[in-house]
């Protein structure tokens, strides 16, 4: 699935096509994804003009001069092709702008979705609730995650994939970020001490960032809206290298957590 570094390569590569332009055509090719696609979107964004991009968590918002926001959530194999030759099966939303550009949003599995929000409104949207802080925003630091996690039993690795303590982190990173902050996944969240906490968020906060100037990691399906694919997957230090040896002179080892393969090192992550 996307991760947030995805999300964010997709929304910056739709940026130049989309913003500030006028949308002349918007078709939904079928009347939903994972759930049911707006039936007034064709309605409400045709005409418009997109005034801005933006992430939240996983999720892409595009603006409108109208008032609504567009939010696409790319699933497990969702993404946005630029200019396409010529349209799929597959392409379930397809918008052409003022100045002839066209833009498809392809999701074979359709596990994506499609919401149109009054932007006004966004902070109540049902997913975006219980968000807790984005992991690249001065909201979450050292601080703020020991306050978090004072008093929780569960491991370390799965409170940084419950989206109500911080936004938008998945699986790749979370391992990449406990390995490169030498902390154990399964250590309990409440037990990390301040200074380990400072280490980790700074880990996340390089990690993402390097992600997304790298284009994300492209895992099957996923690909930038340009159609190049990420190469962060070749910076992975811990995931998907189960049995290499780690930098410390280590192994890395697999285990399944919650039906989630972590990738670590029992040597240097303690």
């Amino acid at each position: 699935m996307p991760e947030l570094p995805e999300v964010e390569t997709t929304v910056r590569g739709l940026e130049p096509v989309l913003a500030g332009r006028r949308l002349v055509s918007v078709e939904p090719r079928r009347p939903d994804l994972r759930r049911p696609i707006p039936a007034d979107l064709r309605q409400r964004l045709t005409g418009a003009m997109v005034t801005g991009l933006g992430r939240r968590a996983k999720y892409g918002l595009i603006d409108t001069d109208r008032g609504d926001t567009l939010i696409f959530h790319l699933g497990m194999s969702g993404r946005w092709r630029l200019e396409p030759d010529e349209i799929g099966k597959h392409d379930h939303l397809v918008i052409q702008t003022s100045e002839g550009k066209s833009v498809a949003l392809n999701d074979p599995r359709r596990f994506g979705s499609l919401d149109l929000i009054e932007t006004a409104a966004l902070d109540q949207f049902a997913p975006f609730v219980a968000l807790g802080p984005e992991p690249l925003g001065p909201d979450f630091s050292p601080a703020y995650l020991k306050g978090a996690l004072t008093g929780r039993k569960g491991s370390i690795k799965a409170l940084l994939l419950d989206q109500r303590v911080v936004a938008g982190l998945g699986n790749i990173y979370v391992c990449e970020a406990l390995h490169q902050s030498h902390i154990a996944p399964g250590t309990a969240g409440g037990r990390i001490r301040i200074a380990r906490l400072e280490r980790l968020v700074l880990a996340i906060k390089e990690i993402l960032q390097s992600a997304i100037e790298a284009g994300g990691s492209s895992l099957r399906d996923y690909a930038r809206p340009d159609g190049e694919l990420g190469y962060f997957f070749k910076s992975w230090r811990a995931y998907g290298r189960e049995g290499e040896p780690c930098a410390c002179g280590g192994q890395i080892r697999r285990r399944v957590d919650g039906g989630r393969s972590t990738f670590y090192c029992p040597q240097c992550q303690h």
